[in-house]
């Protein structure tokens, strides 16, 4: 357990000699264990509210009335054609696009000349757009990019690019050659997909679902086990190394997959160090302050002051 106090964030006016402390500590870093959280997409503009919910949901806002996409994610349609409009083009602007903003690019560099490894629970494929090596990734919460048997009658899932493009085409839209999701020209959007686009498994013929971790159903293929793998063994290869746990914008919806894992760490290993770097949520334990830097502010532009 670790005691209610907390060490005393780093405010923008005191960048100027935090950034410093943490550009040192990196360079003095043998290794770097990056927990990625949302705040880290939501800085390279990848939101679920405001101006880009209204952009490709103003449809179904208008129908339902919630307000965000993550709502619209959870509501029960009424048909699997409906279900799936709305799930097609959530993945694809969410997936396919590019983030507005080069904040992974930022975090890459960084850190790409150095031995690291990122654990994240985000699910939106950016870190790999912007470079990082596949190998060196554990996704533990899943990817828009892959269906599983709803069931599940087996441990396997399907990339879903394909189907996701044809999906979001069949309601109207365009697909730009930069890969922006464009709307329907004078005419609304379908807000259903045919019946011959709804996926099925393949093996037993019930609904597919996402492959994220929302219930006991979620399915933790053989590239998840082999990135779970990795990951272990990378923090056994590093134990006695100076190696920096750098949390990037991570809340606390699910604490104990990042945060509370890399303070035990931090706390354990003789020379292991912490950072936290988040707007409003940026701070360590008292037993591990004198091995923390805590920044609070937005990470994009702590990234680029970098």
């Amino acid at each position: 357990m670790y005691s209610n106090r907390k060490t005393t964030t780093s405010t923008k006016g005191c960048w100027d000699k935090t950034l410093p402390r943490l550009r040192e500590a990196l360079d003095k870093a043998e290794a770097v264990v990056i927990g990625a959280g949302a705040g880290l997409s939501t800085s390279a503009g990848f939101t679920y509210t405001g101006e880009r919910f209204d952009r490709y949901f103003h449809d179904f806002a208008e129908k339902y009335g919630f307000r965000d996409m993550y709502s619209g994610g959870f509501y029960p349609y009424d048909t699997p054609e409906e279900h799936w409009a709305y799930w097609s083009r959530y993945v694809y602007i969410n997936r396919y696009m590019d983030a507005p903003k080069p904040v992974y690019r930022d975090l890459y560099d960084l850190v790409k000349e150095k031995d690291y490894f990122v654990l994240t629970t985000n699910v939106d494929h950016c870190f790999q757009k912007a470079g990082f090596g596949k190998d060196r990734l554990f996704y533990t919460q899943g990817d828009y990019g892959l269906f599983q048997c709803s069931r599940p009658c087996h441990q396997h899932t399907y990339d879903n690019e394909s189907a996701i493009r044809q999906m979001v085409e069949a309601q109207g839209y365009e697909i730009g050659a930069d890969g922006t999701l464009l709307p329907p020209k004078g005419r609304p959007p379908q807000m259903a997909v045919p019946s011959g686009l709804v996926p099925h498994c393949p093996r037993c013929g019930e609904p597919m679902s996402m492959n994220l971790r929302a219930d006991h159903t979620f399915v933790e293929d053989g590239g998840w086990r082999l990135a779970s793998e990795r990951y272990a063994e990378f923090l056994r290869r590093h134990e006695d190394r100076k190696v920096l746990f750098l949390e990037a914008a991570v809340g606390f919806n699910t604490p104990g997959i990042i945060k509370y894992s890399f303070w035990r760490m931090v706390q354990e290993w003789e020379d292991a160090a912490y950072v936290c770097l988040n707007l409003g949520e940026a701070y360590a334990p008292d037993e591990i302050k004198e091995k923390s830097i805590c920044v609070n502010g937005d990470i994009g532009e702590i990234l680029h002051r970098l």
